[in-house]
């Protein structure tokens, strides 16, 4: 079983003024995560931009997010080109890191033989564990469960982020793969849900915000206080939500800024969030006092 444990965030990557990558942020940003309860970090993957970053940048990151964090550190390499996909999971490799995270692959819409043989060539390219992502609501392209089990006969095929915000998927996923085969919710208001029936734990972009209480949510749920993990969950429901209110990463990366978080703004195609959502999150905010 790899020991990336139940919060794993999602990182944005931070931009300066230009809109040049700020290393020195994304640094800060990572500690200040890990201190704030995440076990594990993304990089690269949507909510950090990687279809805008370079290759240097990408690089870049993982070297420093390594060097700044003692937990596991996860690139974001998947593409809808199988060679490109196996090109990122080396580089990252060699960069150090201690995890893939796969999506799949989007627009070109593999059939489920066609995805089981993309993910089992890019596994059989690297020694890393790798995460399935499945998030057929940006990609076009559904992992079916009897593809997840397949796939996780694969030696170094150790988990899922799912992510289709379908809950009898998500059941049927957890009961057709071996235990220490670990699937985590790719939506932050299925976390608790998801766990009650198996679910591992969350690749999140709220723990950029609330991390401390999703912990603690977390922590009630694994001591079997449920109503205290379902306060939590009532309590959070409106920035799982709201974050989530336009593409992802606008809002989440809105919220961090107003909470004095400076992460800059966004690449073309995304742009910054307007008065209407900032509205929303400020909202949001003060009631959780953050801001």
């Amino acid at each position: 079983m790899v020991k990336w444990g139940r919060l794993i965030t999602a990182m944005v990557t931070p931009f300066d003024e230009e809109l040049n990558v700020d290393f020195e942020a994304a640094s800060s940003l990572a500690i200040k995560l890990v201190e704030e309860g995440s076990t594990a970090l993304v990089v690269t993957g949507t909510t950090g931009e990687a279809p805008t970053l370079t290759e240097d940048e990408k690089i870049n990151l993982y070297k420093i997010i390594k060097d700044s964090v003692d937990v596991p550190v996860i690139a974001g390499v998947g593409t809808n080109n199988t060679k490109i996909t196996i090109e990122n999971a080396k580089a990252a490799q060699e960069a150090g890191v201690d995890g893939l995270l796969v999506v799949t692959p989007y627009y070109n819409k593999p059939d489920q033989d066609s995805l089981y043989c993309h993910f089992k060539k890019v596994a059989e390219s690297v020694d890393l564990p790798i995460m399935l992502y499945n998030v057929p609501g940006r990609t076009g392209c559904n992992i079916l469960p009897e593809t997840v089990e397949k796939l996780a006969q694969i030696d170094n095929i150790k988990a899922l982020k799912e992510a289709s915000g379908n809950i009898i998927q998500f059941a049927e996923i957890i009961k057709r793969v071996p235990g220490d085969f670990l699937v985590y919710s790719g939506d932050d208001s299925m976390l608790l849900p998801a766990m009650s029936i198996g679910c591992y734990g969350i690749v999140s972009v709220a723990s950029h915000v609330v991390g401390p209480e999703m912990k603690e949510m977390i922590d009630a749920f694994i001591s079997k206080d449920t109503e205290k993990a379902k306060e939590m969950h009532l309590k959070l429901l409106n920035i799982f939500k709201n974050l989530f209110v336009i593409a992802n990463p606008i809002p989440v990366k809105a919220a961090l800024n107003l909470m004095g978080v400076n992460v800059g703004g966004l690449r073309l195609p995304l742009t910054e969030a307007r008065e209407n959502v900032l509205k929303i999150l400020r909202e949001d905010l003060n009631e959780l006092g953050k801001i």
